[in-house]
């Protein structure tokens, strides 16, 4: 099985839930594990929270700069990419755990413990910040994986 989809979104609190639900229902009808569906459509939210967050400046007009998702569902595996056009993650950016009374700061390490893989860098050649991940699926038991 292998499906695959793209969305270009504005950095908008909205933009997230869409993302998540987009993920899910293609998770459900593929027929993955709820709870790998669950753990991956968690680390998507973070992902794309940081990407609003972070991720771009404001066009003229008051428009955000849009950022990306992309989701492959490719045999066992899934891999979700989020890209925005910030100002980039440097090594200072390195991922370690918030303190425990900070308000923010656990996206990205939420995203690498509910992931098997995790990789965050630049983008190449444009500026910004790709998060990358995968995590291996499991199917349901009352249904076979759907062939695409």
């Amino acid at each position: 099985m292998s499906i695959w989809w793209s969305l270009h979104l504005r950095r908008e609190a909205a933009s997230v839930p869409l993302a998540r639900r987009l993920l899910i229902g293609t998770m459900e009808t593929a027929g993955v594990d709820p709870e790998v569906s669950y753990d991956l459509s968690v680390a998507l939210s973070e992902a794309c929270a940081n990407a609003v967050e972070h991720g771009g400046r404001t066009l003229s007009g008051g428009t955000p700069e849009a950022y990306r998702v992309t989701a492959y569902l490719d045999g066992e595996k899934c891999r979700i990419e989020v890209a925005d056009s910030g100002p980039g993650i440097t090594p200072a950016h390195d991922i370690r755990p918030a303190r425990p009374d900070a308000e923010h700061g656990r996206g990205l390490c939420l995203i690498r413990e509910l992931a098997d893989h995790v990789h965050i860098g630049a983008r190449s050649g444009r500026g910004g910040t790709v998060v990358s991940f995968d995590k291996m699926l499991k199917w349901r038991g009352d249904v076979p994986p759907v062939a695409v």
